[in-house]
């Protein structure tokens, strides 16, 4: 009876412990949070801001989205396009002052925030440039700009694929 008595303890503890383990490796391995805010046009051709131009810079922010999504334990962290709007002073405002952007991040619960621009200086190609900005620190994590070479899906696709991999290698070291 003594003995039975000892394993149920014994078997209570083992629980306890398991119950807590689950816990810590919970709370360890949580995704990081990130924040992509939406992309800027910096149109500079003779043609500027044609609507084809600002629905292919709309893309940006879902595809790479996705792109994170696929790549590694990350938690898209949603800033509406009201919240961006009043956060931001002016065209690049965000872009250029981390510490801004990352008070934007910081609340909406993100360790991560990404800020783009879509910089069109030709027909021919054009640039994906983006700031990965640090929350805690406010400083800028990594500068990033994938040249794109046309104006096809498949381009913009393979950018953003380029892109969310040099996001993914500087948040992960």
């Amino acid at each position: 009876m003594k003995l039975l008595q000892l394993n149920k303890k014994g078997l209570n503890q083992v629980w306890m412990i398991a119950v807590i383990g689950l816990i810590m490796s919970n709370s360890v391995n949580a995704a990081t949070r990130i924040a992509i805010l939406n992309f800027e046009l910096n149109d500079i051709t003779s043609l500027p801001n044609t609507p084809a131009e600002s629905s292919r810079t709309g893309s940006i922010k879902p595809l790479l989205e996705q792109a994170l999504n696929n790549a590694g334990n990350y938690e898209i962290i949603h800033i509406n396009a009201d919240a961006q709007k009043a956060a931001n002073s002016g065209f690049g405002y965000l872009f250029r002052f981390t510490d801004a952007a990352a008070k934007l991040g910081r609340q909406f619960g993100a360790d991560w925030v990404i800020v783009g621009q879509h910089s069109k200086p030709s027909f021919l190609y054009s640039y994906l440039m983006a700031h990965l900005i640090n929350v805690k620190t406010q400083h800028l994590a990594g500068s990033y700009a994938i040249e794109l070479k046309g104006s096809h899906e498949k381009v913009m696709h393979r950018g953003v694929k380029a892109l969310a991999d040099k996001i993914t290698e500087t948040v992960n070291q």
